[in-house]
């Protein structure tokens, strides 16, 4: 399964594009759309171009991660992603939040979940309530192809 086009663009506002390294409000070196790792250096300097890149390369890693967790309809699938990209995998799979899902909770305990995840450094950050608020949204939304996947097409052809 792949990122939708409604989460990368809403992954770029959320992240917010920046081209030179900086320490995000945890203390992590960053760049780019969220970028982390040991490929990130103070001082570094990135083109909007790469740091796309980087991105689409980012959530390669965790698409199939995510997939390792069960079978998902596409909003479910983007919340996840999501979230994993910003907490990090370990921390989504070890998750009560992945528990409370696996185990069939309702959606209002889902969302608590969702929304208990929205401090960084010790700090509760509007940035990180507006994330998983859409991320809670996001994973009780329909599927939009879910009508394609089941429609009966032996009727288009049927022959008189």
């Amino acid at each position: 399964m792949r990122t939708s086009d409604i989460l990368f663009e809403q992954l770029k506002r959320f992240e917010g594009l920046r081209n030179k390294a900086y320490r995000d409000a945890a203390g992590v070196l960053t760049i780019g759309y969220g970028h982390t790792g040991p490929d990130v250096r103070p001082g570094d300097v990135i083109s909007d171009y790469w740091a796309e890149h980087l991105l689409k390369a980012d959530l390669y890693d965790i698409e199939k991660q995510v997939e390792t967790l069960g079978h998902w309809n596409q909003p479910q699938f983007d919340a996840l992603v999501s979230f994993a990209y910003n907490i990090g995998f370990y921390k989504l799979k070890t998750s009560t939040l992945m528990k409370t899902i696996r185990e069939g909770g309702s959606m209002r305990a889902i969302k608590q979940e969702f929304n208990k995840w929205v401090y960084a450094g010790g700090q509760r950050l509007k940035g990180l309530e507006r994330r998983r608020a859409w991320e809670a949204k996001r994973f009780f939304e329909a599927d939009e192809m879910e009508p394609m996947k089941v429609r009966d097409w032996s009727d288009f052809h049927k022959t008189e």
